[in-house]
Formats: C-alpha cells, structure tokens, sequence
C-alpha cells in the first residue's frame, strides 16, 4: 500500500490509510497534505490529532474543522479514545497473551527509545496489552492494544524482549525483505460533534510478512 487511500468522511472528520514512509504531521507530502489532495481542495482544513510513526501504516483520524480538533484531542487526553494494532514480531512471545509495563526514556539526539530501570526526569510509564494471534517460521502475529501513547513504545517493549517487529530497521538487527509489520488496525472513539461512538477497522495488505496469515 503505497497511496492513501480515504475510507471515511464527514464535515467534522475523515479516517484515512496512511502509507507508510509519510509523515503525520501538515507539512508538504504529510498526511494532511495528501487529504487535501485526495478531496481536490488545496485549502481544505486538515488537522493531525494523533500521530503515526513515519514507517508505520494503517488508519489514522483526522479533523476537518477546529471545534472537532479540539473535542478528538480532548478525547485522547482524557483516555477515550482507543487504538489498536497488528504487528508480526520474530519469535514466539511467553506468555501468549499479557501486558507490558516498561519504563521509556526518549533519546532525542538518536530519535530513538530505551527501557530503563528506575523513574528519573523524561521517563515515562508504557503499558500495553497483546494477544498471540498466529505463528509461522518463527514468527508471530500479535494484536496490541495501546494504555499509552509513547513514541516508538511498541516497537522499543517488544524489541527489548528480544521480539523485535519485522522490517524494524531501528530497534532490530534483522535484515528484513519488508516495511515495519506495524499495522494501525482499530480507532475507537467518539463522534466530535454528536458524541456517537464510532469504530473503524482495517487489515494489512495481503502481503509479506502479513500473507503468512491469510
């Protein structure tokens, strides 16, 4: 999947498939700017309300007007709203279902983050939750779901368990055929504007690594 591709629409908001190797943030060939492009309207209102990491695909949420990227950013705050992912991991994880809480220090310098022992100023708490979904050749196919949002959380909690994402070219030594396995696959959360809640799901494209479990 290589073009962005809309699958929902409203006034208030739009869920779209980022590509992977775009970035989330408004600037040119960044998510927004391939929305405008997308709905032929240069100067469409387009805002990022969470992010992506640049190599990560799947779906993404944003706001079409100022009041909705107001309510959509509330609702992350606040832990209401929910995101889920696939990611095929090298090696089989024990136990095949549980949850990982890590202590994460970002290195801005490297743009790169690490699981340290002890609370000291820029650490921050990660935790999710992951399921054994497959196995095949050695890897596995995992659903995760996020209880913080931390950069490179997923990729850095796996990756020091000796389980890193395949196709990582930053936390892995693996010399992977592929882009990262790391699939946004479910957003959960309320409508902006009439506070109906909403979920939207997508599947990986039906290629390597992903086509190991079709």
């Amino acid at each position: 999947m290589n073009q962005l591709r809309i699958v929902h629409q409203e006034e208030s908001f739009i869920v779209c498939l980022k590509p992977p190797r775009v970035l989330s943030t408004d600037e040119p060939g960044g998510v927004p700017d391939l929305v405008r492009d997308a709905l032929g309207d240069p100067a469409a209102c387009v805002r990022t309300v969470h992010r992506l990491d640049r190599v990560v695909s799947g779906l993404m949420v944003l706001a079409r007007t100022p009041q909705a990227a107001s309510e959509l950013s509330r609702q992350i705050r606040d832990g209401e709203f929910d995101k889920d992912y696939l990611a095929v991991i090298h090696g089989v994880p024990n136990p095949p279902e549980g949850r990982m809480t890590d202590l994460l220090l970002r290195d801005k310098s490297e743009r790169k983050t690490y699981v340290v022992s002890k609370m000291e100023k820029g650490v921050q708490e990660a935790i999710l939750d992951y399921k054994l979904l497959a196995s095949s050749k050695d890897l596995t196919k995992v659903l995760i779901h996020l209880i913080t949002g931390r950069t490179h959380q997923i990729r850095c909690q796996f990756s020091s368990r000796n389980h890193p994402l395949v196709g990582d070219r930053k936390y892995s030594l693996n010399n992977d055929p592929c882009e990262i396995a790391l699939w946004s696959h479910r957003l959960s959360f309320k409508h902006p504007v009439t506070g109906e809640p909403l979920e939207f799901r997508a599947n990986p494209p039906a290629e390597y690594p992903w086509n190991l479990f079709i």
